[in-house]
């Protein structure tokens, strides 16, 4: 009897692990088929050699350089024929601003895709220099995040070929870094208190945060919790996808498209915000106005040892399956 109620508990726990892990993890997504258009990786090279060798840096301090930053996206949104608006951003008598592409009607469930196209900069550090920044104390900033804005530029065109459907924004925020991070100032915040008081109905947000750096290394890939290498993979070959937890259904449906559109693997977790990094980027502003959100990307100080660093360049990212991240985000315009 004994040895019976103990079998019974540890098929119990045993079952309750393992659908744990299923909510989590979302394992067994069947993949949705989609054959998107092809995104070329040297017009995302350009882009964010642009971004990060020409407007270096693009810190919060170096306005000059996120202004020009600002100018190259909206004339790229501007030639996809998008409806092209400025959101002006204010914060301490300096005017930043948000670049917002529309495509599709007027009405309808809106989805958001954004990613921020400043950079890293220790203000502090930089004044030890004669140009108030080094290589030491403002990274270039090509994962982190010209990466995520070289994506949404081509995103932009390959939305701009055919009429949308459905109503879709394409969002490039300034000031997601520090010291601005996780405050009301940040671009993303500005823009998501601006949908919740317009009413407006959204379906999702998606934030593109660093969608470039991979590695095939093995112990390439860390995790904010031990034993997630084993759930996972140990090497930086893959795309996630971070949702909150009890968002299943979307992720889930977000996750079978995405893989079903290339062959690049997509991990997904839904996890509370304790967990490190799961609310590390602009789809915060969304959750703290209760809209739905979720994160893309290539999981960054977890695999980029180059994180808000000189290392952060154009030259060390992966252009081919940063293009396969493009045309998955692609099908999800599509199909969700």
């Amino acid at each position: 009897m004994v040895s019976r109620a103990i079998l019974a508990a540890t098929l119990i726990v045993t079952a309750c692990i393992i659908g744990m892990l299923c909510l989590v993890m979302q394992p067994f997504v069947a993949r949705e088929s989609f054959h998107p258009p092809s995104v070329d990786p040297q017009r995302l090279a350009t882009h964010v050699k642009r971004l990060s060798v020409d407007f270096y840096p693009r810190s919060y301090d170096r306005f000059r350089n996120l202004e020009q930053a600002a100018q190259y996206i909206q004339d790229e949104f501007a030639s996809t024929g998008a409806e092209v608006e400025v959101q002006p951003v204010a914060v301490e008598e300096a005017k930043y601003r948000n670049i917002i592409a529309h495509f599709g009607p007027k009405t309808g469930p809106l989805l958001i895709i954004g990613a921020h196209y400043d950079s890293y900069g220790d203000v502090n550090a930089g004044a030890r220099f004669a140009k108030g920044y080094s290589l030491r104390t403002h990274t270039p900033g090509a994962d982190d995040n010209a990466s995520g804005i070289a994506g949404l530029i081509e995103l932009a065109h390959l939305l701009g070929k055919s009429p949308q459907r459905r109503p879709i924004e394409l969002v490039a925020y300034t000031l997601e870094e520090p010291p601005h991070f996780r405050t009301k100032n940040m671009g993303s915040a500005w823009h998501a208190r601006s949908v919740r008081k317009a009413g407006q109905n959204v379906q999702m947000m998606l934030s593109l945060e660093m969608i470039g750096y991979f590695s095939d290394r093995p112990d390439s890939q860390a995790y904010p919790l031990p034993g997630m290498a084993s759930l996972y993979s140990d090497r930086g070959d893959f795309i996630a996808l971070v949702g909150k937890f009890g968002d299943f259904g979307a992720t889930r449906r977000i996750k079978a498209l995405m893989s079903g559109a290339t062959d690049l693997p997509v991990y997904s977790i839904n996890a509370p915000p304790l967990v490190q990094g799961i609310d590390f980027s602009d789809h915060l502003s969304y959750w703290n106005e209760n809209l739905p959100a979720m994160m893309i990307t290539d999981t960054a100080f977890f695999r980029n040892a180059s994180y808000h660093a000189g290392g952060d360049t154009w030259n060390k990212l992966d252009y081919p399956r940063m293009a396969k991240v493009v045309e998955a985000v692609y099908a999800v315009t599509q199909k969700y």
